[in-house]
């Protein structure tokens, strides 16, 4: 497969590094000690600088060298890349299973996928339910501080399935809790901006106006609570599962449905009308690349845009057949991961020109419900992933 996400967390190397692997020969191996005949090094330097000198080189590069260096490349202390994360489901599943997800981690180096160790408690939620057959039930997350944060989704009893956060992070390979929420809810707006997380809107066990019309802010930094922010003036956003999209210092909400959008100032704690121009080519899922730019998806003509806010308008990069179709996408590291249905995940790179698209095969009958964008997991006690994949590039 292409290699997907080059781009180091820390800015040491970009896919476009011109730097080729050292020589083999100025590895230092000890074979008599079968304990250090995996260390990693440059002969003549210290471990911490040869360290230092290799973080600079593509880890592709390293990982097709030798063993040793790609165990390195997925050591605690080196760097981390930038790899895939999704929530899937089974797609071939009898009753007793249709509503089984799993959280796996797409490896870019080795092409392959890795299960992620299962969420404390069992997460019990469904995704359908035979008494809404032509509606889906979702699970909404938000990519956090470089962790994946799990906020909202649906029990059996059509409940909230979460009354804290759920947050994995990758370099620990752990979940661990977030403050509780003083409203569970499920079909809300959710979205990150600033260093903090929101949740707006939404239903809880059941209808409630106040709900419906409530907005609560998680700053993590600051091991806070949630707390109480500017109330929405309706309860219109309470019936669907919004991607509120981090921009600019605000969070960009749209009912695509009704077609109703409307924007949270962080900073002066206010709502404010969309723009129109923004409002009307919203036709299907949006991410913003570090904050600042908006990219949407069409979901009808499988056309990627980017927002020119300056203009108040979308402007088209590319159109495939491909992103047809799409339903959640995700941004970092210059790329776009788009979650399409039966295509399953298309990768763009935004930043090439003309833009360039590849396709990621997922693991044989599994579907994609959301992706995210995040560092690679550490594995110190470095073995290779069990479930191979290939690329439709």
């Amino acid at each position: 497969m292409a290699n997907t996400f080059y781009t180091s967390t820390n800015s040491c190397y970009t896919s476009t590094n011109s730097c080729t692997a050292p020589s083999t020969k100025l590895i230092k191996f000890t074979p008599h000690n079968h304990q250090q005949e995996d260390e990693a090094s440059l002969a003549g330097l210290p471990d911490h600088i040869a360290q230092l000198c290799l973080s600079f080189v593509n880890p592709s590069l390293l990982y097709s060298v030798c063993h040793s260096w790609r165990r390195l490349i997925y050591s605690p202390s080196f760097p981390p890349f930038f790899s895939l994360y999704a929530l899937l489901h089974h797609s071939q599943s009898s009753n007793s299973n249709s509503n089984s997800i799993e959280f796996f981690n797409f490896d870019p180096i080795s092409s392959t996928w890795d299960l992620l160790p299962p969420p404390p408690p069992p997460l019990r939620v469904i995704l359908h339910h035979p008494s809404f057959i032509s509606r889906n039930f979702s699970i909404q997350s938000v990519s956090f501080s470089q962790n994946l944060v799990l906020l909202a989704a649906t029990t059996h009893n059509f409940a909230p399935a979460l009354s804290h956060p759920l947050i994995f992070n990758p370099l620990s390979k752990t979940w661990s809790f977030g403050p509780p929420l003083a409203t569970p809810r499920r079909w809300c707006g959710a979205g990150a901006v600033r260093g903090a997380v929101y949740v707006a809107s939404g239903v809880g066990s059941h209808f409630s106006n106040d709900t419906a019309r409530s907005l609560e802010k998680w700053d993590h930094a600051h091991h806070g609570e949630w707390k109480k922010k500017s109330r929405l003036k309706d309860a219109r956003y309470s019936r669907d599962a919004i991607d509120a999209v981090g921009w600019r210092g605000k969070l960009c909400m749209v009912n695509v449905k009704a077609k109703e959008g409307i924007v949270y100032n962080v900073d002066k704690d206010e709502w404010e009308e969309m723009p129109e121009g923004m409002l009307y080519g919203w036709r299907g899922p949006v991410a913003a690349m570090d904050e600042d730019v908006m990219y949407v998806v069409d979901e009808a003509k499988g056309a990627l845009r980017k927002y020119e806010h300056e203009k108040d308008l979308w402007e088209e990069i590319m159109e495939s057949e491909k992103l047809r179709g799409a339903q959640h996408v995700a941004a970092a590291a210059g790329k776009l991961c788009v979650v399409c249905g039966e295509n399953g995940i298309v990768v763009v790179d935004v930043l090439a020109s003309p833009g360039r698209l590849w396709g990621v095969d997922l693991p044989i009958g599994f579907e994609a419900l959301r992706v995210h964008i995040l560092p690679r997991m550490s594995r110190p006690d470095f073995d290779f992933p069990a479930v191979p994949s290939t690329s439709m590039e």
